[in-house]
């Protein structure tokens, strides 16, 4: 069974500096029909204008994931972590107990757009911990790359729940697949272009909750970047 979140449906936060969109609900925005799909929370299309971004804020409870497209992205939080994040590198920070942070955009003439993702952790009350690793150059054309795994490895942050997130760079024509084993699910992204799920189309920005099936099998029908969240 497959599920469409259309692009088009999301929510949306606009300020001066953001402009955001929202598959799930999140903030002041609401919608019950998609509240999360299994231990997944939040897929925010973020993009923050030149010298714009998040002034310090809290969380806790929660495994999240920042997945630069365009610019960069600086971070800084409460467990002494300064850095700067880029396309090719993922971000994985567990706010745990609680964690303090800030998000901006690194530059002050190109804007930067993101991927802000949040999944439930294994369990409450973890400590709260940070990490950035950088992929190598090629790893996600033609094929799916881990970037997000309990067991972590390679260029794949370690996140504190049974879920990973594989990600490709599709030419136009091109197909890739990912395998799930029995009674997992998968939300897909498609973060720019678009593809075909089997004979389900997909456009830029959509989302799609797949139950029920062993494989899934994408073509790009433009050029196209997508990620999948193996779920259980």
């Amino acid at each position: 069974m497959i599920r469409i979140r259309p692009a088009a449906e999301r929510g949306r936060t606009r300020l001066g500096w953001l402009d955001s969109a929202h598959s799930f609900s999140f903030g002041d925005y609401h919608d019950p029909r998609f509240e999360g799909f299994s231990k997944l929370r939040v897929v925010n299309d973020d993009r923050v204008a030149p010298g714009g971004g998040f002034p310090t804020h809290g969380h806790r409870d929660m495994e999240i994931l920042s997945w630069v497209l365009d610019g960069a992205l600086e971070h800084r939080d409460s467990l002494g972590t300064g850095s700067v994040i880029r396309p090719g590198e993922i971000q994985r920070m567990t706010a745990g107990t609680g964690v303090l942070h800030s998000e901006y955009n690194a530059s002050k003439a190109e804007p930067v757009r993101f991927l802000q993702l949040w999944l439930l952790p294994e369990r409450r009350g973890l400590a709260p911990s940070y990490e950035q690793k950088v992929l190598p150059p090629d790893a996600l054309e033609g094929r799916f790359a881990l970037l997000a795994a309990p067991e972590g490895g390679g260029g794949a942050v370690t996140i504190r729940q049974d879920a990973r997130l594989l990600a490709a760079r599709l030419a136009p024509g091109a197909t890739a697949s990912v395998a799930l084993a029995p009674g997992r699910r998968a939300w897909i992204q498609v973060a720019r272009g678009s593809v075909r799920l089997g004979t389900t189309p997909l456009e830029e920005g959509d989302g799609a909750a797949v139950e029920g099936e062993a494989l899934l099998e994408l073509r790009a029908t433009a050029r196209a970047e997508v990620l999948v969240f193996d779920l259980p």
